[in-house]
């Protein structure tokens, strides 16, 4: 008998049928591969020669279900822009099963745009190709620079059209893979039912898939509760470090497993604008990228209510004990923050006036309209006048920045003990060169669907690959954008 190509392990599935519900793909009528990612396949000890065969394009289709393989569609509640909504759920994603990678890390590998499930509500449960390929391409460049997220194993189109709003697209299913899929939204579904066991469940399946640490200590579920706030704040600080703007922070997407997810929506700034939004979905500005910690600390206060009862038999001390948990929230996202922009700006100790700096940079950018990426990007070239300038001929910083740069150079200045080239190199390292600009997203989004030619989609996913090399041939995925190609506004896909 051979060895199957995806030797599945599954967990999730072994949990009460309250948590899912069994489903299977819809068949699509003419699958075809766009990519696969072969390096993220190696990682999950997937057969390479499986990999390119149709019996792999039709598993990442949904038209085959692989050995081993328990199909299920997870439910969940969820704050939607601060809307209860009580039952939401895979509406357009089907859980495959999970593999054990060669870090011994357990994965979920997952089907977005697969078909209706019972939590479609009046949805297709189909995905338009815009936003899988959105999703890919952003996914990976944020594995790329070292930010936790979830993955893009595979993308396919299906042969047949999507109905949106804007008319009839092409569809697609990206085979998406994250540590798992469990939100805070999963945990508030059974907590809003008085539910009490499920939740217990739940979450001692979290902490021995997350946290197991947690089992050593007096309360595992408050330890359980202080690891899910550190890797928050730890992710919140990673994407204003690059100005990533998520676009639709509900708390159905926020996993407890610290990964971004959910790319429908989100997008980059170019000028620094903290009060940025570019999400069709958020006339309020909500999920503005400066809005983004408060918001991440509130999802957080809503996992600490759903799970008071862990906390404390009594409670007034249950209470207390969130409080306490919730109240680290701003200091570790501030320890974080500071800690990346310092290393932004090639700093590697703190003093006092740094933090007065680097707001007073922000704030002359954000008055100059400058743009985030290559502001920092030009610091680090200013960090070693000795080494020649890179992209001098795409940038320039603004006049109004020459007063900080002053300052700045002073700073630097007693750091002796970090040579120029070694900083230049550091803050380099910190500042990606090369992102998914919103603009190339579209150019590569725009060419697929209305041309079917995917060469710019696999031009930009290569590119991305190596973000923070500078490579002159390339220097116009590095330019912002030109006024006729700015991008106003994202969307979902749903």
């Amino acid at each position: 008998m051979s060895t199957p190509a995806l030797r599945f392990d599954n967990s999730y599935s072994r949990l009460p049928e309250t948590f899912y519900s069994r489903v299977e793909p819809v068949r699509v009528p003419e699958p075809r591969l766009i990519r696969v990612n072969e390096a993220l396949a190696k990682h999950l000890g997937i057969d390479r020669s499986w990999l390119r065969s149709d019996a792999a394009v039709r598993t990442f289709a949904g038209n085959e279900i692989p050995a081993g393989a328990e199909p299920i569609a997870t439910v969940y509640a969820g704050y939607q822009f601060g809307t209860w909504n009580p039952r939401l759920g895979d509406g357009r994603a089907i859980l495959l099963g999970e593999l054990i990678g060669r870090d011994g890390i357990r994965y979920d590998v997952q089907l977005k745009g697969s078909g209706r499930t019972p939590y479609s509500r009046t949805g297709d449960g189909k995905a338009p190709l815009g936003p899988v390929l959105r999703e890919y391409v952003v996914s990976e460049w944020m594995a790329a620079v070292g930010i936790p997220t979830s993955r893009s194993l595979a993308a396919v189109t299906t042969g047949e059209q999507v109905f949106r709003e804007t008319g009839p697209v092409p569809g697609a299913v990206l085979t998406r893979v994250a540590q798992s899929h469990i939100r805070v939204g999963t945990v508030q579904y059974f907590a809003s039912r008085g539910d009490e066991n499920a939740v217990r469940i739940l979450l001692d399946h979290v902490i021995e898939r997350h946290f197991p640490d947690a089992r050593r200590t007096e309360n595992p579920y408050r330890a359980m509760l202080d690891g899910v706030i550190a890797r928050q704040a730890e992710l919140v600080a990673r994407w204003l470090a690059v100005g990533f703007i998520h676009g639709v922070m509900n708390t159905d997407n926020m996993l407890l497993s610290g990964e971004t997810i959910d790319y429908g929506p989100c997008a980059f700034l170019d000028e620094y604008d903290p009060q940025k939004v570019l999400s069709s979905i958020d006339h309020g500005g909500r999920y503005a990228y400066g809005n983004q910690p408060p918001i991440a600390h509130w999802n957080l206060a809503s996992l600490a209510e759903a799970m008071f009862f862990l906390l404390d038999d009594d409670r007034e001390r249950a209470i207390a004990a969130a409080q306490s948990a919730l109240d680290e929230f701003p200091r570790r996202l501030l320890s974080a923050r500071r800690r990346t922009m310092l290393e932004k700006i090639g700093l590697t100790t703190h003093r006092e006036g740094d933090d007065r700096l680097i707001d007073d940079l922000l704030s002359t950018m954000a008055a100059a309209r400058a743009d985030f990426t290559l502001t920092f990007r030009r610091l680090a070239e200013l960090a070693d006048s000795e080494q020649a300038a890179e992209i001098d001929s795409i940038y320039e910083l603004p006049e109004t920045l020459s007063p900080w740069l002053a300052r700045w150079r002073e700073r630097i200045a007693v750091e002796s003990t970090v040579a120029p080239a070694e900083r230049r190199r550091r803050m380099a390292a910190m500042n990606p060169l090369f992102l998914p600009r919103n603009h190339l997203v579209e150019e590569a989004i725009a060419a697929a669907v209305a041309r079917d030619d995917f060469q710019p989609f696999h031009d930009l996913v290569d590119l991305l690959a190596r973000p923070t090399e500078w490579r002159p041939e390339k220097a116009r995925y590095a330019r912002p954008p030109r006024p006729e190609e700015v991008v106003q506004r994202t969307f979902c896909g749903t």
